[in-house]
């Protein structure tokens, strides 16, 4: 018994001496911890004393620290940075979904300006802009070491005003120069269409603002009878969080979305599917390019992890990361990344994407062209010019020439075979619907 006590004695000493031990080491660290941290700041003090006294230009204290902070954020990743009260306001102008400009994404790789994407149906979309676009010029303006609030602030401003945007594309030997005329961006995120002739519903989400799932569901609810989905996000440059996660839980049944995580705990999320998909059955096929970024890899990769749909296209660009603007005071703000998104498979989408399960490059359906029908055609409308040659004003009124008048809610097989990717869509949801009728 007495060998016991002093057995137990000697473990209880033991644990005491080792608590002193952790606690004096634990103290250490914490000294060590706040000297380091008082070092550091005395040597950011320093370089202000000297900015400010030997810089050639007189800089007010303000600016010194604006650009210090401004400095720090943009070293940090792509996506962190200072809001001024310029580029404050602006943002606050551009969440309200109305704003002058040219409709396009841009973001940082490598350290170069680049284009995400152009938004479909914006000035941007219509000069010609391209993802993957470097920018390197805005008007006579190099982009070189210029940070992205930078960028938009000089692309945006009144409407009807041009702007020249020098680019470097891929395949194309020397810069191209792009005359753009701004305009207010009013934006249509939701278009649905039919491919003609086949029971094929086509819906296309140009960006993720709130009315994304509310639209999606009507453009279900309208075409009730389709025999498969084609869900477009090419050139989708990403938004809203909710409408993403609200879109997947609408063709998954159970499980997990997407996670997000980071160094503090109270910002790791898990967003799971709610409820049951109402289109979980129905052949689905999700089109994706190196514009498709972050809600749309979101969507793509969480229904391609789910197997749930087919990825046709091209890699995605790679913006996995989650930003919240945290204001400094009524004026100004940072943005600052806190977060990873990963998908159901624990994968990661920073830097990496989602690689389609078919790889299709862009351009229009090969194949040998027919000389004599060519020729037909060329014969009828000569044909119709020579005939319309022949009658009066009066009676052109009321002839009529045979034809099928195109309409914005189908897509046509000439638009189809236009479009190599969207033809590979349709060709493997009609292969799903002979299967699932087996």
């Amino acid at each position: 018994m007495k060998k016991t006590r002093l057995i137990t004695l000697g473990f209880i000493s033991t644990l005491i001496g080792g608590a002193l031990l952790l606690s004096s080491t634990l103290s250490a660290k914490s000294k060590y911890d706040n000297d380091a941290r008082l070092m550091a700041l005395s040597k950011f003090t320093k370089v202000l004393g000297i900015v400010k006294k030997y810089y050639v230009d007189d800089l007010t204290m303000n600016k010194i620290i604006n650009k210090s902070i401004a400095g720090l954020l943009s070293n940090l990743d792509a996506h962190s940075s200072f809001l001024n009260k310029k580029a404050f306001k602006e943002m606050q102008v551009q969440t309200n979904g109305e704003f002058g400009g040219l409709g396009i994404t841009v973001g940082m790789r490598n350290g170069i300006l680049t284009v995400i994407a152009p938004i479909y149906g914006t000035p941007a979309y219509k000069a010609g802009i391209k993802a993957g676009d470097i920018i390197l010029k805005i008007n006579n303006k190099s982009t070189l070491n210029m940070t992205i609030d930078d960028a938009v602030s000089l692309m945006r401003g009144k409407p009807k005003t041009k702007i020249f945007l020098t680019v470097v594309r891929k395949g194309v030997n020397t810069p191209i120069k792009i005359k753009i005329i701004r305009d207010i961006i009013k934006i249509q995120s939701v278009y649905a269409k039919n491919i003609e002739k086949s029971g094929i519903l086509y819906i296309k989400v140009t960006s993720f603002d709130k009315k994304v799932v509310a639209g999606v569901k009507k453009a279900i609810k309208e075409y009730p009878d389709n025999k498969g989905i084609i869900l477009d996000l090419r050139n989708n440059p990403g938004g809203l969080l909710s409408q993403a996660v609200g879109l997947v839980n609408l063709f998954v049944k159970k499980g997990i979305i997407v996670s997000q995580k980071g160094r503090v705990k109270s910002e790791n999320m898990v967003y799971n599917a709610t409820e049951k998909g109402t289109m979980s059955k129905v052949p689905l096929v999700v089109l994706v390019n190196g514009g498709s970024a972050s809600a749309s890899e979101i969507v793509s990769g969480s229904l391609q992890d789910h197997k749930r749909a087919i990825i046709v296209g091209e890699k995605t660009f790679g913006k996995g990361s989650v930003q919240v603007i945290l204001p400094i005071d009524k004026t100004e703000a940072v943005r600052l990344t806190i977060a990873r998104y990963y998908l159901p498979s624990g994968r990661t989408i920073q830097s990496v994407g989602v690689t389609p399960d078919v790889t299709v490059y862009p351009g229009a359906v090969p194949g040998k062209k027919n000389e004599f029908i060519l020729k037909e055609v060329e014969l009828k409308k000569h044909l119709k010019s020579e005939l319309e040659k022949t009658i009066s004003k009066k009676e052109r009124k009321v002839v009529k020439v045979s034809g099928k008048k195109e309409t914005k809610s189908i897509i046509t097989k000439t638009q189809l075979y236009k479009d190599l990717q969207l033809k590979t869509a349709r060709d493997i949801i009609k292969v799903l619907d002979i299967e699932g009728k087996q």
